[in-house]
């Protein structure tokens, strides 16, 4: 009380100091009568989506100095489900911060996209560390995990795509364009035709209708928009439109309306339906809803493929893994339907997949907040494979930024297209923008495997070497020849083994191994020298009894694998320099000694290096022709090591890998 009264008043009766405090306490029971009385009313507008109307109630009660977990996240939420990231981010924060215990996980997704939304980057990987500790089973977790250098893959895809402004995006919101094939744009708006316009609840925007807009010469600016006609457009939400290939058909998203009559789900709440119209005398008449729509789950945002015969769609329908998922069903003409199937878990997340678009020549583009991004919705793309789809792969900047990204469409002839955006600096709450792609996108890990061919003694390149590349199996995948500066490139897959079998005339040939890792478009240089058969025969070499002529020969070491004794096409390069100088020097004899690794047991070893030496010592006899009285072999097992890797001794596969070898000891 002493900050508040001055010292003269100390001498007020006890009976009046007993009043003021009983003032006091009463007054602080009806205040907090009333907060609660607030909070209680703010929740039921909360759970009937009326996000902007509970937010004014909860930062009211907030500023009054009310703290609770509850107050926190819904205040939080009511920003971020109307996509404002940027807004949520002190109200998680305070979240977090001060109620750490028994918190669901799914608020730290939730804050890390609220600072990626204001890039702050660093930090929301902190938080992406947390939700992927405490929830490793979780995809969006799991995929931050194994993307930890996200944003320089990003880096790598971004400014691939020439942004275009345009002039039909209003003070509202403007999203969902569609190709109708009668070169023009059809895509949603809320923006306002009167003053007697209907709000919705959600985010406070007036109802969203469809419009057409003919596309001019430039393949990229959009003349005025015009309202379609008929019977597609109502006093509700109708949005996300996809039309066949003459144009007369069209699948479209709209509120749970039909006939004049609104559906709801069990709790109350408008959820969207799909919808299909046809086109009479250039109005859309006929309006039916799909079969495997329902009033207790949302189904919308559809994508016909380009021969009719399937369409894709977002829904939160039982089996979805997330908020939302990507389904497709076959379309099987009299408005029958194949059962959903969803498009699996290369494409859904725990979080929002939605808005799909696919391609004339099948390729998916999607948006997510699930797939690792700058945050909020990002566009993905997905390639068609055996499978289904490929994994997902970020566009891009400038496609993506840190708001939210969504509704993209192209056409792969013009490499035109257009996609909407929240980003700063729009003109509405969500504005369109055209696009021109400039190059291809990264739609699946691959590295390179590059070098120069070159003459071991000069170093002079080697023009039209032929190098042919092997996977694994022994397959061949291509061939070619090096370039005038002795240049060879191969893209190939990453995680893969591969082979390059180098051939020049008048020069041994090679056989190198090639590994690539996970990095994507990462460069592995391997330059090859070649040695001329000619300068190897015609130089007189001074060997001597005991030398070995794997260090005379400059021989590639001739290793063996874990537990076998298989002359590999590497090894057989090798050996046939050691053909090639034992039929120069006729007299030459000498002495093969095969090694093995110290694993494994002592007489195990031993009748490993006797397999090995009789390989090697079979292919030069039988192979190369050498008189079987010139070659002799020896088997030493591990008992001479080159290194520490001793029984019991912890060392690396390529310390180990030292020990498995051969060697090629003159004799005579």
């Amino acid at each position: 009380m002493k900050n508040y009264f001055p010292t003269s008043l100390c001498l007020i009766s006890i009976k009046n100091t007993i009043s003021f405090v009983v003032f006091l306490l009463v007054s602080f029971s009806i205040n907090a009568q009333n907060l609660e009385k607030k909070l209680s009313k703010a929740d039921q507008v909360f759970k009937s989506y009326a996000y902007v109307d509970a937010r004014a109630i909860y930062l009211d009660v907030a500023q009054k100095g009310y703290s609770s977990p509850s107050l926190y996240s819904k205040l939080a939420d009511s920003f971020y489900f109307t996509g404002n990231l940027e807004d949520s981010v002190e109200w998680y924060k305070k979240l977090i911060q001060l109620y750490p215990e028994d918190l669901n996980p799914e608020y730290l997704f939730r804050y890390a996209q609220s600072l990626k939304s204001v890039e702050r980057y660093k930090e929301a990987d902190t938080i992406m560390h947390q939700f992927y500790t405490i929830t490793k089973n979780d995809k969006r977790a799991n995929f931050f995990a194994k993307k930890r250098d996200y944003l320089d893959f990003i880096k790598m895809q971004s400014d691939k795509f020439e942004l275009y402004p345009l002039n039909i995006n209003s003070k509202n919101s403007e999203y969902s364009p569609s190709f109708n094939y009668q070169n023009q744009i059809v895509f949603a708006s809320s923006r306002e035709k009167n003053n007697t316009f209907k709000l919705h609840e959600w985010d406070e925007m007036p109802f969203l209708d469809l419009f057409a807009s003919n596309i001019q010469e430039d393949n990229i600016t959009l003349d005025d928009p015009v309202k379609l006609k008929g019977k597609i457009n109502t006093r509700f939400h109708e949005s996300s439109t996809s039309f066949s290939k003459d144009g007369k058909t069209v699948y479209f998203s709209r509120n749970n309306y039909l006939n004049h009559k609104l559906g709801k789900s069990k709790k109350g709440v408008v959820l969207l339906k799909l919808y299909k119209a046809t086109l009479h005398n250039g109005s859309w008449e006929n309006i039916t809803e799909l079969p495997f729509c329902s009033d207790d789950y949302s189904v919308s945002h559809p994508s016909l493929s380009l021969d009719g015969k399937k369409l894709y769609f977002a829904s939160d329908m039982p089996g979805t893994f997330g908020q939302s998922d990507l389904f497709v069903v076959d379309i099987l003409g009299d408005n029958q339907y194949s059962n959903p199937k969803n498009l699996g878990s290369k494409i859904n997340t725990e979080g929002r997949e939605t808005f799909p678009y696919i391609s004339n020549n099948g390729t998916l583009y999607f948006s997510s907040d699930g797939h690792i991004g700058l945050g909020g919705l990002d566009i993905f793309v997905s390639v068609p494979d055996e499978y289904g789809f490929s994994d997902s792969y970020n566009v891009g900047r400038p496609i993506n930024s840190p708001k939210d990204d969504f509704t993209f469409i192209l056409n792969e002839e013009t490499k035109i297209g257009y996609f909407a955006s929240n980003r700063k600096g729009g003109k509405g709450n969500d504005d369109i923008y055209s696009f021109k792609q400039t190059e291809e996108l990264i739609t699946s890990c691959m590295q390179y495997i590059e070098g120069t061919i070159t003459n071991n003694t000069t170093g002079n390149p080697l023009t039209s070497a032929d190098i042919v590349l092997l996977n694994k199996n022994e397959d061949i995948i291509r061939e070619i020849i090096s370039d005038t500066n002795g240049n060879y490139r191969f893209k190939v897959p990453c995680n893969e083994n591969y082979t390059l079998k180098v051939k020049s005339k008048n020069f041994m040939p090679r056989d190198i191994l090639a590994e690539t890792t996970d990095a994507f478009e990462f460069i592995n240089e391997i330059n090859i020298s070649l040695i001329n058969k000619e300068k190897l025969l015609s130089t007189t070499i001074e060997i001597n009894v005991g030398d070995d002529l794997t260090k005379i020969l400059q021989l590639e070491p001739i290793y063996f694998g874990l537990n076998d004794a298989i002359i590999t096409t590497e090894t057989e390069v090798e050996l046939q320099k050691i053909i090639s100088i034992m039929n120069k020097y006729p007299d030459l004899k000498i002495e093969v000694r095969s090694h093995t690794d110290s694993r494994s047991s002592y007489w195990y070893n031993k009748k490993l290096s006797v397999q090995r030496m009789r390989a090697t010592v079979k292919y030069i006899t039988e192979k190369g022709g050498i008189n079987w009285r010139r070659v002799r072999g020896k088997a030493y097992g591990e008992r001479r090591l080159l290194n520490k890797c001793t029984d019991d001794i912890p060392c690396t596969e390529e310390e180990h890998q030292e020990n498995r070898r051969s060697e090629f000891i003159v004799r005579k």
